[in-house]
Order: structure tokens, then C-alpha cells, then sequence
């Protein structure tokens, strides 16, 4: 009989508390190179001795009612914004400080904030690589020369492709840069499969986005074989990583300066505000709806034309060549509930999972399934999960093309505190919960209208081979994993659970086998289960369990798999020693 070993698994992140800068909002503006001078004292931020002091500073702006800061948000440079408690953190000039206190805005001055402002661009003591000031975060060189090296060590797995060029190399082939995407799946098992793609650092100076990108890549290509839930996601699904979104304007940001855009500089032309905001400028009701701008110095400006970039005229070629497309045009046309895909551009900052719409605060016709899915994306993260709109308005933006031209569930995260996050919080805090939320969008990316309304299953183990050749799998079935930062989802029963050998639920051939409730009875929102299982027909080599479950709506969730390992048994001879094992034998 064949003899099996267990491999342990790797725990689960436990839902953590975090302190939070209130509800922020990615970074609306560009102005300029900031003056590393002392910062400006001020008592209550009603008035600031200026005559040795140049701006800009970061103050908090009270905020006399919601429409306010929707005004403000195509005016100046806002870096977060809470609607709890009536405020927003903002960049401003010494002219934008005076025009808001002329307003009647009372400001207050954010002393720490201002500080690490006039700290960048400046490297670290003894500093060889990454971004100044900031070692953990690669350059767009060190991005790209990471995703081409897993290319060429697990040709396999990763395959690093070129889909366009940024703005500067349109003008001059030697300058600027290819926009790439690095794609992972295993490419000897046919497909079709479904697609998880996501974007980073679409704004330059948010330098924790392409850094978590390539983070999740690494993870994905070291785990592969070792982790039995990575296996079989780049087994059966594509991971699409586009890691650099806007490498133009990376490059002016790594400087120091705090650059948004990109550099087109047809737009308020040889200037540190030129460029489009490239998450303005997708052509999905493309200046709609007043959530964007169209003085070209503004760090909300949507560019020329609906996909007038080269960067987004390349994102969405790319994005639409990947992804087919499920949903009619009309705003309030739904997506078949069997549609796959799942689509996540990552911003900073903010701690939030985003959804559309962006563009109107009309609910999107399937909005209940994408809230669901942004729950249980914010249950990792511990981000609160809310609708684009419940922020600020935004129109061209990432998230509504994906899901309102494709019909992929597309999302928006908003990582950390600040935007120039300190490596110690990126290290401990945010690449942790990220990379768990990244991997299980990813998981979703089957069945992102359904399958996370299900229980997920979780846990999954298998115990030693009995004498028979049947294993013990168990595994936990809960129905309750969503985070409840901004609402409560919905949660049921469950109803049965399936284990499957070798073949995964959707695959041609796949058998089901029940698996009972270790309690002798369905009738909770969290069940433990088990079956036995006849494991001794399966060759010598490594096999994958999965399980599922299915709760009272009716709803199959999420799989979870074990990796079951079949060796052979050592040949036993009749007086009881084992083949090699000499020192036991006597003789005849």
C-alpha cells in the first residue's frame, strides 16, 4: 500500500484593528517641486509668519458640507478626505492657502506630513538601491528587471510582455519606456482560464502600488508547488500584473517630485503640472459627469480626448484582448451572473476597497455582488469596503471601464496612510494583508458574481493513510468572512460540502464525493467536515484535494485545496524488516 506524507499549510492572517487616517482619497493634484526648507509654525493655522517660507505645505481643510469637497478636489491638491468628520488633508501653495482662507476654509497646518513632503528625493545614508529616502520601494528599472528575471529563471510560469509605450517613447524611441505586463500561469495546462489582472502605480507618486505588484509576483512564482492554493490558481487561472501603469511619470516622482500625472507635455506644456491624469482619462463615459477636469495644469485633467494617452490607449487594448465582453452598454444593464473576471487597480491612499460606480451615485445594476466581493477583498486588507462614489465623484476612471465597458468585477484599493509610506508600516502592515487580498481576487476571478456570497473553504488537511489505502480530509466551511467596516453581509446555513481527487470542481471528469459535518449535522454559518477518502489507486506524485461548499442560498463558494503527496511503500519481507534497513536482518 502506498505510504503519503502531509504538508503543513500555511496559517491564516487573523482580521487586526488599524489605526486609520480617516476616509481618504487618492491624491488629485500636481504642483510642482517642493522647497525642502523648514517647515512654517503655526499655532491654530489661521495665520503663518511666510516671509522666510516657501510652500507648499499639507494642511487639514474643515470641510462646511459634503459638495465642498468635491469642489475642492479638481481645485487643489487633496490627499485625504473624510466625510465622518468634515475634513480634508490637502497640499496647497502659498496662493491656493490664501484663496481658501479668503473662502472662509479654516486650515490647520499638518506638521508631519509637510515634513516628510520636504524629505524626499533625498537617499538614505549608505543607500544602494530603490527609490531615495525609501530602500524597500524598486525603481521602475529594479520593477522591470525583477518581472524579466522570473521570466527567464521559470519561463513556465511567467512570461514578461510588452503591450505599448509610455508617452515620451511616442515622441523618441530611445527615451521613455515599454509598458509591460507580466503574466503567470503554468502554460503547459490548456486553458481557457479564467483572468485576474490588476494595475499599479497609474499615479505616480504612490509608491507603495508597483512595489506591492511585484511583492505579489515574486510570491506567486516562489510559492508555486510549495503552497497548495498557488499551485492550483496558476494552474487553472492567468495572473495579469501590470506593474508599472505610468513609467514616465514614476521616474519624475522617484526624484522627489510630487508627480501625479503623466508627462505629456501638450498639456500645460514645460511645466511640473503638465501631463494627464491617466485615471481620468479611460473611454468609458469619458467626461460625463464633472468628476474630472479640463484645464490641462490641473491635477485632475482627463486629457484631450476620450483614451487620448498612450499609457491608456495600451491599458485598454490590453485589459480588452484578455477579458471578453459581458455587459451591455447601457449604464443599467447587468452582467450575467456567470461572468468571470476580476480587474484591481491599486492606489494609495487610504485603506480602502473601491467599486464602481465612480461616475454617478447610482448604484451599479450589480452592485450587491460587487459590494459582497469588496467585503470579503476588505476582510484581508482590513480596509473599509465602500462604493467610489461614497468618496468623491470620478469620471475616465480604471475601475468603471473595467466593469462598465467588460463587465469585469473591477475595484480600486487605496493602500496605507500616506503616500510616502515609511518601509517599516509597508513591511509589517501592508504587504501582509495585501498580498491575501491580491491572492483571493484572484481566486474569485471564476465566479466574482457568485462564489463569494459562498461559504469559503478553508483549512484544508489530510491526516496519515490508514491501512486501507482511505485518508481522513478535513477542511472549514464559513460563511461569515467579510469584513463588517461598512455594513454587515449577509451570512447562511451550511448545506453540504464536496471534496474532489486530483481533478478540481470545474475540470471535465471531476467527481464529487460528500463530505459529512464533523458534528453530525449542517446547521451552521461555520461547519468543520470531513470524509474519507479512497486515495489507493492514485500513482506515485503529488496530488491536490479540493474542497467546496454550499450554503442555503444555494451558493457554491470559493475552493480551498491540501496537497496529498503518494510515495512508495517499502517492500516488507515475511520475518517483518524493511528493505534497507540491514541492521535488523540476521540472516536466514
Amino acid at each position: 500500500m502506498p505510504r503519503r506524507k502531509v504538508p503543513s499549510r500555511r496559517p491564516q492572517r487573523p482580521s487586526a484593528p488599524r489605526i486609520r487616517f480617516g476616509t481618504a482619497v487618492c491624491a488629485l493634484a500636481l504642483l510642482g517641486t517642493v522647497a525642502f526648507e523648514a517647515s512654517p509654525s503655526a499655532a491654530d493655522g489661521s495665520s503663518w509668519d511666510t516671509a522666510s517660507e516657501a510652500g507648499p505645505w499639507v494642511v487639514r481643510v474643515e470641510l462646511p458640507h459634503r459638495q465642498a469637497a468635491q469642489d475642492l478636489s479638481t481645485r487643489i491638491d487633496v490627499w485625504s478626505l473624510s466625510h465622518v468628520d468634515g475634513h480634508l488633508v490637502a497640499m496647497v501653495t502659498e496662493e491656493e492657502r490664501r484663496q481658501l482662507e479668503a473662502e472662509g476654509f479654516a486650515l490647520t497646518l499638518e506638521e508631519e506630513h509637510t515634513r516628510t513632503l520636504r524629505r524626499l528625493g533625498t537617499p538614505l545614508e549608505g543607500q544602494a538601491g530603490g527609490i531615495p529616502g525609501f530602500p524597500c520601494y524598486r525603481t521602475v528599472e529594479e520593477t522591470f528587471a525583477t518581472a524579466e528575471g522570473l521570466a527567464q529563471s521559470r519561463p513556465d510560469l511567467a512570461t514578461w510582455i510588452d503591450i505599448g509605450d509610455s508617452w515620451r517613447k511616442t515622441q523618441d524611441p530611445a527615451a521613455g519606456y515599454d509598458l509591460r505586463v507580466l503574466k503567470l500561469t503554468r502554460g503547459s495546462i490548456p486553458g481557457p482560464k479564467p483572468v485576474f489582472f490588476a494595475s499599479f502605480a497609474i499615479h505616480a507618486r504612490e509608491y507603495t502600488t508597483a512595489e506591492l505588484g511585484t511583492r505579489f509576483a515574486e510570491r506567486l512564482v516562489a510559492d508555486y508547488g510549495v503552497d497548495p492554493d498557488v499551485t492550483w490558481l496558476l494552474d487553472h487561472h492567468e495572473i495579469h500584473l501590470l506593474l508599472q501603469a505610468n513609467p514616465d511619470g514614476r521616474k519624475r516622482a522617484e526624484t522627489g517630485i510630487l508627480w501625479r500625472k503623466n508627462v505629456n507635455n501638450d498639456y500645460c506644456g514645460n511645466t511640473n503640472s503638465r501631463g494627464a491624469d491617466l485615471n481620468r482619462n479611460f473611454a468609458f463615459r469619458w467626461n460625463c459627469c464633472g468628476g474630472s477636469s479640463g484645464d490641462p495644469c490641473s491635477d485632475a485633467y482627463r486629457g484631450a480626448l476620450a483614451a487620448s494617452e498612450p499609457e491608456i490607449q495600451a491599458h485598454q487594448a490590453y485589459v480588452a484582448s484578455i477579458f471578453p465582453d459581458q455587459r451591455p452598454d447601457a449604464l443599467d444593464a447587468p452582467v450575467d451572473p456567470g461572468a468571470t473576471g476580476v480587474a484591481i487597480d491599486v492606489h494609495s491612499f487610504g485603506e480602502l476597497v473601491l467599486w464602481p460606480w465612480g461616475l454617478t451615485t447610482q448604484t451599479a445594476p450589480d452592485h450587491v455582488a460587487l459590494r459582497t466581493l469588496g467585503r470579503k477583498l476588505a476582510f484581508w486588507n482590513d480596509y473599509r469596503p465602500i462604493k467610489v462614489t461614497d468618496l468623491v465623484l470620478a469620471d475616465g476612471g480604471s475601475a468603471d471601464f473595467y466593469y462598465g465597458e467588460l463587465g469585469v468585477a473591477g475595484f480600486g484599493f487605496e493602500l496605507g496612510t500616506t503616500f510616502f509610506q515609511g518601509c517599516t508600516t509597508f513591511e509589517a502592515d501592508i504587504v501582509p494583508g495585501n498580498l491575501e487580498a491580491l491572492l483571493y481576487g484572484a481566486k474569485a476571478a471564476r465566479s466574482p458574481y457568485t462564489s463569494p456570497s459562498g461559504p469559503e473553504a478553508l483549512g484544508a488537511a489530510v491526516a496519515a493513510v490508514r491501512g486501507d489505502g482511505s485518508v481522513l480530509l478535513t477542511a472549514t466551511l464559513d460563511d461569515t468572512r467579510s469584513s463588517t467596516a461598512n455594513g454587515i453581509e449577509p451570512s447562511q446555513a451550511i448545506t453540504s460540502a464536496e471534496a474532489f481527487v486530483a481533478t478540481p470542481p470545474w475540470a471535465p471528469g471531476a467527481v464529487p464525493v460528500a463530505m459529512a459535518a464533523s458534528d453530525g449535522t449542517f446547521d451552521g454559518a461555520v461547519e468543520a467536515v470531513e470524509v474519507l477518502l479512497d486515495v489507493s489507486q492514485l500513482p506515485v506524485g503529488r496530488h491536490l484535494l479540493y474542497v467546496r461548499g454550499t450554503d442555503a442560498s444555494g451558493t457554491t463558494g470559493i475552493v480551498d485545496a491540501v496537497f496529498l503527496d503518494v510515495e512508495l511503500e517499502p517492500l516488507i519481507f515475511a520475518d517483518g524488516f524493511e528493505a534497507g534497513n540491514l541492521d535488523a536482518w540476521s540472516g536466514p
